[in-house]
């Protein structure tokens, strides 16, 4: 995976020499950092075994100048050509931006080219990568040996994707750094390709938590207050339960009901008129006093005719 660093203004590839054991991935390595100027190349790291010169793995930053104002690196890196160091060879082509898949021209390391070849397949599965979308080159190296197999032999069985090839006999420096050099030129463009179809393409980035908490504060501040200030409202009564518009009272001052109304359609008390109470005393005494006057009357005729 390019790294870019824009703070440094840098962009930083991986290139990974792929390939079977001995058929020359860290001789390649070995002449780019010795025949790369001295302020464009850092140190070269080393291990060797007796089964395999590299036992995990090389790693050479290359800097290849600016482009587009950004300073780019390579770091160069081999796998181990050993079946059993499979696991080393899936952690190196992790981040992989390039490969350059080294093969033996010698006719009995045939079968070791195309299962190496295989196997780099499998690895970048494991990574979700499709070696026919990854720029990757093959280099057919060793092509000093008197039985070497013809370039059209080798295309034949191993180049099934059609990608660039190269003659090179890596312990001269033959054909190692236009190897390089085209496989560098893949990764860039590969480089340039991904950002400008992720710029077009890129949908509007969502709201951060925060800013989207501190956005919905206001509304809803401004909800809260609307909704003090609005008069409440009444719950709608049921359409069999409502009044024509000429019979609705209008509704007080604070939005009270008149002292008139009354609720389920009774109607309300009248109102005790000040004084009443001794008006009513005074009408009850006058009765009593003219019924007993009556009475009296009656007695005394009834007395005057015995």
């Amino acid at each position: 995976m390019v790294q870019i660093n824009f703070a440094l203004k840098e962009v930083n590839c991986k290139v990974v020499f792929y390939g079977p054991g001995m058929s020359g991935k860290t001789t390649n390595l070995e002449i780019v950092h010795q025949k790369a100027p001295e302020e464009h190349k850092g140190e070269l790291t080393s291990i060797s075994t007796d089964g395999d010169r590299t036992l995990f793995f090389d790693f050479m930053p290359l800097d290849l100048g600016k482009i587009a104002g950004m300073q780019t690196k390579f770091q160069l890196y081999t796998v181990p050509g050993q079946v059993y160091y499979n696991s080393t060879r899936k952690l190196v082509l992790q981040g992989v931006d390039g490969v350059i898949f080294i093969a033996d021209s010698n006719p009995d390391k045939m079968a070791e080219n195309i299962e190496s070849y295989e196997n780099l397949i499998e690895n970048l599965i494991e990574y979700g990568k499709d070696v026919r979308d990854l720029p990757h080159v093959i280099q057919y190296n060793k092509r000093d040996l008197p039985n070497a197999l013809s370039v059209e032999e080798l295309d034949r069985q191993l180049n099934k994707f059609g990608v660039p090839t190269f003659e090179a006999v890596a312990n001269t420096g033959e054909g190692v750094f236009p190897t390089l050099k085209t496989l560098a030129g893949m990764v860039l463009q590969s480089i340039n390709k991904s950002e400008k179809s992720g710029s077009s393409g890129r949908a509007p980035a969502a709201p951060r938590p925060a800013a989207a908490a501190a956005s919905a504060q206001p509304r809803a501040a401004a909800t809260a207050t609307a909704t003090a200030q609005a008069p409440a409202r009444r719950p709608a009564a049921a359409p069999g339960n409502r009044k024509p518009a000429a019979a609705r009272r209008p509704a007080s001052a604070g939005g009270k009901r008149p002292a008139s109304a009354h609720p389920k359609g009774r109607p309300a008390p009248q109102p005790v008129q000040a004084g009443g109470g001794e008006s009513k005393g005074f009408l009850v005494a006058f009765l009593v006093l003219l019924i007993a006057a009556v009475a009296g009357v009656v007695f005394l005729m009834m007395q005057q005719n015995v």
